[in-house]
């Protein structure tokens, strides 16, 4: 795929560097700055700014898991009118994320078209990819944080004073819990997917499917008796999980031959990702529209171009997961 390489946008299969003897491995984010109350070092010493109404702007696009992360912690942690939205148009190309309108990124920058902007105005030799999401500061016109795992966890406390909204998502008593299930949910379910689209011999492939599949069997027996990941409690350990659940059978199953079997024919699984599909303010997040145009437009997974007309989805139907025992969410 295309990439900066010195501060120059340069075409073609440029991003070799993802690529080891046939698989897939993810390149490492650049920019992990935090936000915090008042501006004091992140929570392993990463230099901060503090937190303001409107100062910071989170670009994003639908198709993708790891920006549906923040989009999931916006929502939930009530931050629409403190940090504005650009979202990409869906198809990847030759160009990267493309936005259908420039987008005003604040006075220090001029209005963004291309996602690949962000970084240059950020790093002017920056060399590697260019994704979403990244949290912008708009008032010192630079990439704050492009790692969703981190954006979130900033999302989840640094604006708490200034809404009110004190949801924990990732709370002190649950953390181990959550952390244990957050490790292989990434590797095997969340990068598995990708793994395995990406891979380019039959040997990594397998390899990816089968570790894919275990872990989905794996989550499916751990939540019949069980309501969320860590618990009783919904935490940021359901949001990484939910992102590639809702994506699986509209892309994933086809566009990346993960078709072992559908989400739809895991019981548990299905049931829960309704469940938290039908939250408010979550299924807005969600555009299926987005997700398929995005995921069949990448060239070398789908050279024709074509987006399927299928299947068809119904996330609003029943979930029955309130015989389970469950309490949401915990107030720090």
């Amino acid at each position: 795929m295309p990439q900066l390489v010195d501060g120059k946008w340069e075409k073609g299969d440029v991003a070799a560097s993802e690529m080891k003897q046939g698989a897939f491995h993810r390149e490492p984010t650049s920019f992990r700055n935090w936000v915090t109350v008042d501006g004091r070092p992140g929570p392993e010493g990463q230099a901060a700014f503090p937190a303001e109404a409107g100062r910071y702007q989170l670009f994003v696009a639908y198709i993708c898991p790891w920006a549906s992360r923040t989009l999931m912690m916006r929502s939930l942690k009530g931050l629409h009118n403190m940090i504005p939205l650009s979202v990409s148009t869906p198809e990847l190309g030759e160009d990267g994320w493309i936005y259908a309108e420039a987008q005003d990124a604040g006075s220090k920058v001029s209005p963004i078209k291309y996602q690949h902007q962000l970084y240059t105005a950020s790093d002017p030799h920056y060399t590697g990819k260019v994704s979403v999401p990244v949290l912008w500061d708009r008032k010192e016109g630079r990439i704050v944080n492009n790692e969703s795992s981190d954006i979130i966890r900033i999302f989840n406390t640094a604006f708490n004073h200034l809404t009110g909204n004190r949801l924990d998502f990732y709370p002190e008593s649950l953390r181990a819990e959550i952390d244990r299930w957050n490790a292989p949910i990434y590797d095997k379910v969340n990068n598995g997917v990708y793994r395995a689209g990406f891979a380019k011999t039959q040997g990594a492939y397998d390899e990816a499917v089968a570790d894919l599949f275990s872990t989905l069997d794996t989550l499916e027996a751990h939540l019949q008796d069980i309501r969320y990941i860590a618990g009783s409690h919904f935490t940021e350990a359901d949001v990484r999980l939910f992102v590639t659940l809702i994506r699986f059978d509209a892309a994933y199953h086809g566009a990346f031959k993960c078709n072992l079997r559908r989400i739809e024919d895991y019981p548990a699984l299905s049931s829960y990702m309704r469940e938290i599909y039908q939250w408010p303010g979550i299924r807005d997040t969600v555009r299926i529209d987005h997700i398929k145009r995005g995921y069949y437009s990448i060239a070398h997974i789908n050279p024709t171009g074509i987006v399927p007309s299928g299947p068809l989805l119904d996330f609003d139907q029943p979930h029955g997961r309130a015989r389970l025992p469950g309490k949401g969410v915990m107030i720090a």
